[in-house]
């Protein structure tokens, strides 16, 4: 079989498009490369999906921990706390549990005029339930970011704000958000890199990977099982997720270039990346 053929047969397959059947013998360095990289799309799903919708979370925990009332405070100190207090491999073990109890235990939704039972088997899929875990972990570990960031504020900032005027969502928008958000980009930059190399976590979570639609890691895990031989797959998986680091600190590169366009050149924050061995 021709590379391109294989890329024909196996470049979506993580997907579900192409060849079902997974190669059996003889395996040529283009499977590998080409498989290995249909599961690196899992990856990229995983980490996308979670980067974005923890960033929303991350803002309103770090904004919540800010809040003088305790009744908001204490929610959002709690969940940081458990989340970046617990390893992440432990809680897509206890997460996956709870969600194949939930199907046995059932959720009955009553409307009034109608009682609904809320289906749930499909948080047992890596797609959604692992998706959860890593939205929520990444939530925690960037609210405690951007929470620093908040404190760190320079008083003349919030005072200038005050001088022209902006009071409360204005405020926050003009001056409060623009700035939290450039104090913290570098540290937040190390949590996406980090977050994209978690998703590896998902192969030895409790999380199948349904129809062998599994990510990087279960490919390279499968070549390397085959072939008696670990150092051909996990060097490419390797490979890919340094181009994929490289991607992460081009476009979060920018962003911050973006954000400190205002500041003269040798006040501008430069990115430091620093990846982190173990969480």
């Amino acid at each position: 079989m021709s590379c391109t053929q294989t890329i024909e047969d196996y470049a979506l397959r993580s997907i579900g498009i192409g060849e079902r059947l997974l190669p059996r013998s003889d395996f040529t360095l283009c499977e590998q490369v080409v498989l290995i990289g249909s599961g690196l799309i899992w990856n990229v799903y995983f980490g996308l999906l979670a980067l974005g919708f923890g960033f929303i979370l991350a803002v309103s925990v770090a904004m919540a921990k800010a809040a003088p009332a305790a009744w908001v405070r204490k929610p959002a100190e709690w969940f940081i706390f458990v989340f970046r207090g617990s390893p992440l491999f432990i809680q897509f073990f206890l997460f996956y549990e709870t969600f194949v109890l939930l199907p046995k235990i059932g959720i009955d939704l009553n409307l009034g005029f109608a009682e609904i039972t809320i289906e749930t088997r499909w948080l047992t899929r890596a797609w959604a339930g692992a998706l959860i875990v890593l939205f929520l972990n990444t939530s925690a570990y960037a609210g405690e970011i951007f929470h620093g960031a908040l404190r760190s504020i320079p008083r003349g900032d919030m005072e200038a704000g005050d001088a022209y005027g902006f009071t409360g969502w204005h405020k926050f928008r003009k001056i409060t958000f623009p700035t939290m958000l450039r104090l913290a980009w570098p540290a937040y930059t190390n949590e996406a890199i980090f977050l994209f190399h978690a998703t590896t976590l998902v192969y030895f979570s409790g999380f199948p990977a349904w129809q062998q639609k599994g990510d990087a890691l279960y490919y390279a895990s499968y070549f390397a099982d085959k072939t008696f031989n670990p150092f051909v797959p996990y060097p490419i998986l390797a490979g890919y997720f340094i181009l994929l680091t490289l991607a992460v600190i081009l476009i979060f590169g920018l962003v911050n270039a973006r954000l400190n366009r205002h500041l003269p050149q040798d006040r501008r924050q430069k990115l430091r990346v620093r990846p982190q061995v173990i969480r």
